[in-house]
């Protein structure tokens, strides 16, 4: 099902986590940090913007770059949403619709983990509804000036440069905004309980001045920041399977060694019971997942089927992480055991990058040709 390279790729990141970023996680979530030099950590690995080709890029197929999401999750959802953003977002948008200019300036760095992105579309009162966004870009001259809020953004208090998504005159267009400039600024969001291993910020724009350069040329309409979503929920497709595998394997070996009525917990029948129907469903979101990949990588893959692979396996992950909680017991509020720490990074997954249920209406109109968006 996976060719040499696939599967070297998986077990490269597989092995990576386990030394590098399963030892950080306790001082991760408990300082609600993600230390900044892990940029150049994934960069060194080739893992930013991996599945995107030259500009220092490592070029590699969609299904490799969705096992490393996977093998990243597993470790910790919040290390999955920074290579997410950094890759499929923030360089995305710059290889996909910049200037030449552009891709060499920031595409290279990015990739080595030198520089870090973010991208800006979300608003306080605009997530479903990316649409309706109320920041603004209007013409100066041969100047941009940017205004308005962004929130929710991911690794947005630590990014060098940021996509930021803007109405303007001719509709909306993307605009690539350096840290340091001025009437721009970030601002941490704290008391997270979901994502603590991650860094979410509010991007502030008052009157930022930009010159005709900043703005992303091949990016003419909302449809362009659309599909960039499309390549991060692509990247969750298979991330959340990492997080379901890691609740699973801590439960099973939680089960056997654990006593209940002297007897191992996993010897009970509802014990196995739940740890088959949990080995079911992680293993038919991991077709789904491979399916879907092998359909990208032939230039096949539709939005509404990334939809469906996303509400699918997001659903069930979250769904495994609780019930290995159950199996877990009291022991499973603790940071010691991973379910609820996956269960409560998930609550954050269920949302972003569309939520369930604009999934479902994405699935909806494309099966009955109808919009009920509205």
């Amino acid at each position: 099902m996976l060719d040499d390279d696939e599967r070297d790729i998986q077990t490269t990141v597989r092995e990576f986590a386990r030394e590098h970023l399963r030892p950080t996680i306790a001082h991760s979530f408990e300082s609600a940090t993600l230390p900044r030099e892990i940029a150049r950590e994934f960069g060194r690995l080739g893992l930013l913007g991996m599945h995107l080709d030259g500009y220092g890029c490592a070029g590699t197929n969609a299904v490799s770059y969705g096992l490393a999401c996977l093998e990243l999750e597993a470790a910790d959802s919040g290390f999955r949403s920074f290579v997410s953003v950094q890759g499929s977002l923030s360089m995305f948008s710059i290889h996909r619709y910049g200037s030449e200019e552009q891709k060499n300036e920031w595409l290279p760095r990015l990739a080595a983990g030198e520089a870090i992105g973010c991208f800006g579309l979300t608003e306080p009162d605009f997530g479903s509804n990316p649409a309706g966004m109320r920041t603004r870009a209007r013409r100066d001259g041969t100047d941009w000036i940017l205004t308005g809020t962004k929130m929710w953004i991911t690794n947005g208090g630590s990014a060098d440069i940021a996509t930021v998504w803007a109405q303007t005159d001719d509709g909306v267009r993307g605009f690539l905004v350096p840290r340091g400039t001025p009437g721009f600024e970030t601002r941490d969001i704290a008391n997270k309980l979901s994502l603590r291993a991650s860094i979410t910020s509010e991007l502030i724009l008052d009157e930022v001045r930009l010159p005709a350069s900043a703005q992303l040329p091949q990016a003419n309409s909302l449809g362009a920041p659309l599909s960039c979503l499309n390549e991060a929920r692509f990247g969750i497709v298979f991330g959340a399977l990492g997080a379901a595998r890691d609740s699973l394997e801590t439960a099973l070996e939680y089960a056997r060694t654990r006593e209940v009525f002297d007897r191992s917990l996993a010897s009970f029948q509802l014990t196995q019971a739940k740890l088959a129907d949990m080995t079911l469903e992680l293993g038919k979101g991991m077709l789904l997942a491979l399916r879907l990949g092998r359909l990208k990588d032939a230039g096949q893959l539709r939005p509404e089927q990334i939809s469906l692979g996303k509400l699918n396996n997001v659903r069930e992950a979250i769904g495994i992480a609780r019930e290995c909680r159950t199996i877990l017991g009291a022991s499973g509020i603790t940071l010691e055991y991973s379910p609820l720490r996956h269960a409560n990074n998930l609550e954050s997954v269920l949302t972003y990058e569309g939520t369930s249920e604009m999934h479902q209406l994405s699935i909806g109109k494309a099966l009955t040709g109808i919009g009920a968006f509205r």
